[in-house]
């Protein structure tokens, strides 16, 4: 299916991973690139070469941690936050890379490809939501003293990712229509989804629940993560926890979270000081709702343990409390003509397209030129008179296919953006060129169009985007875990993080 997983994903800082080198960290989008093009200054005479991890078959060397160590100091001095030790950034910087590694590995092994243009679209849609031109934000990138190149670079890793992503976690997330009812008919499905005249706040139900009355609008969480790996016997998990322990014991002797995080949490955003971000309320999981619902802007909370470790986490910013300036926060993609949380409800006219359409996928057997050959004599023989739903029967690799391609009647947002794009281009009757999407390849047809009220069905997609954001994040990281579980990782810097199953 086209129906993108995606779409339902908001984050306020950030639309999706591709556009979180966007303004945001440009200086640690090249930490990768200068960790893989060597490029930087020169490293300290004792840490020049030598192996520092092995991940399944491939070496990471003592000189590319040593470049991206640098990066990464660069980038916490311009944050204002503590550096920490050289072995320990080393350290950080080393988990970081392994990570990086067994995710392009992965991509690799499922095939999957960016091509340049694939690279300058996320450039425009960077730009555009933005709300500046190409040219002017690699004036801004630049600014930084990082190089457009490695930009690019790094840009062409976070497009791969995010496909990774879909293909591998996001599709696999189903939300049902029962889940979906029961969501809305809770008290924070009326709250966090209904509106009032004008747009006011609905008014809170007696009965909610105490984390809801207390965390509402938009909070901006950071982290500190004390992972504990998958299987760990009793000793090792009580042994993380008195750590956890100290940690926090050491935040509330007034250490500062941010260079607390980058010098001891394992959770990914340890280098940008353990900030996760500003999000809606409802995209943040239940678990560390409750344990913020009593904390103000700046308090940090006791210890919190799931299934990935022990978290202790600090609010940096809430609704109507000043927080700091970010760039400009990007609209979600696809919901530009839909309505948004705290909107008035009312009649919610909306186009919808009729469309069926033939997807290729590719894999090993089927390399980008063959599925886009392909396509394009499929073309050839529908622009000749031949039947599009036949085709699409014979061909297609959707679950569509035995529907002729039929995706029934589409709503902005509900596609992946190249797919929709490609679609809104179309006139009644007419057949795109090949697309690319995460998807694969895709030739569409548009049946027809109409104008519809969507008020009930918009709010169902809000209640559906909430529920799979909650799932998305924990979902990634549980498929990480067990990528990681299955790699051999000979981490040199630190041996008690190695694992070594048989080499893959």
């Amino acid at each position: 299916m086209m129906r993108s997983p995606q779409s339902k994903r908001w984050f306020a800082s950030v639309v999706v991973p591709v556009l979180s080198l966007a303004l945001v960290s440009p200086a640690l989008a090249a930490t990768a690139s200068a960790a893989q093009s060597g490029s930087g200054a020169e490293p300290t005479e004792q840490f020049v070469d030598g192996i520092a991890a092995v991940v399944n078959k491939q070496v990471i060397t003592l000189r590319q941690v040593e470049n991206a160590a640098q990066a990464a100091e660069a980038q916490l001095r311009r944050q204002n936050i503590q550096v920490p030790s050289r072995e320990i950034l080393r350290r950080q910087v080393l988990q970081q890379l392994i990570t990086e590694e067994l995710l392009r590995q992965e991509a690799e092994r499922l095939n999957i490809q960016v091509n340049d243009a694939q690279v300058q679209q996320a450039v425009r849609t960077i730009a555009e939501r933005n709300r500046i031109t190409p040219e002017r934000l690699r004036q801004e990138i630049e600014k930084t003293g990082a190089s457009w190149e490695d930009y690019l670079s790094d840009l062409r890793r976070e497009v791969r990712l995010e496909q990774l992503r879909q293909r591998a976690v996001d599709s696999h997330i189903i939300i049902t229509d029962a889940e979906v009812d029961a969501f809305l008919k809770s008290s924070q499905g009326r709250s966090g989804l209904a509106s009032g005249p004008q747009g006011a706040p609905a008014p809170q139900s007696q009965a909610q629940a105490p984390a809801q009355q207390a965390v509402t609008g938009n909070i901006g969480l950071a982290q500190i993560l004390v992972a504990v790996p998958e299987g760990a016997p009793p000793a090792r998990v009580q042994e993380l926890r008195q750590k956890a322990e100290s940690i926090l014991q050491q935040l509330r002797g007034g250490a500062d979270f941010a260079s607390v995080a980058a010098a001891s949490s394992d959770g990914p955003e340890a280098l940008e000081g353990g900030d996760m971000g500003v999000r809606p309320m409802q995209g943040w999981p239940d678990l560390f709702l409750e344990a913020i619902r009593n904390l103000q802007q700046g308090e940090i909370s006791d210890i919190v343990q799931s299934g990935n470790g022990f978290h202790i986490l600090k609010v940096t910013a809430r609704a109507g409390a000043s927080a700091p300036a970010q760039a400009p926060a990007a609209p979600q993609p696809g919901f530009g003509s839909g309505p948004q949380p705290g909107q008035s409800q009312g009649p919610m006219l909306v186009t919808q397209t009729h469309a069926r359409h033939i997807l290729i996928k590719v894999n090993q057997a089927m390399t980008e030129e063959r599925a886009l050959e392909r396509l394009s004599q499929l073309r050839q023989r529908i622009e000749m008179g031949e039947d599009f739903e036949a085709l699409a029967r014979r061909y297609s690799e959707d679950a569509s296919a035995p529907q002729g391609g039929d995706l029934g009647w589409l709503t902005p947002g509900e596609t992946v953006p190249p797919f929709e794009q490609a679609m809104n281009n179309l006139e009644p009757g007419q057949v795109s060129q090949p697309v690319q999407t995460p998807f694969g390849w895709h030739l569409i047809q548009v049946i027809e169009r109409r104008t519809k009220d969507m008020e009930e069905e918009f709010r169902r997609m809000e209640a559906r985007r909430v529920l799979f954001q909650r799932r998305a994040e924990p979902a990634f990281e549980d498929w990480l875990s067990q990528l990681r579980g299955q790699a051999y990782i000979d981490n040199r810097l630190d041996p008690e993080s190695s694992r070594r199953p048989a080499l893959r």
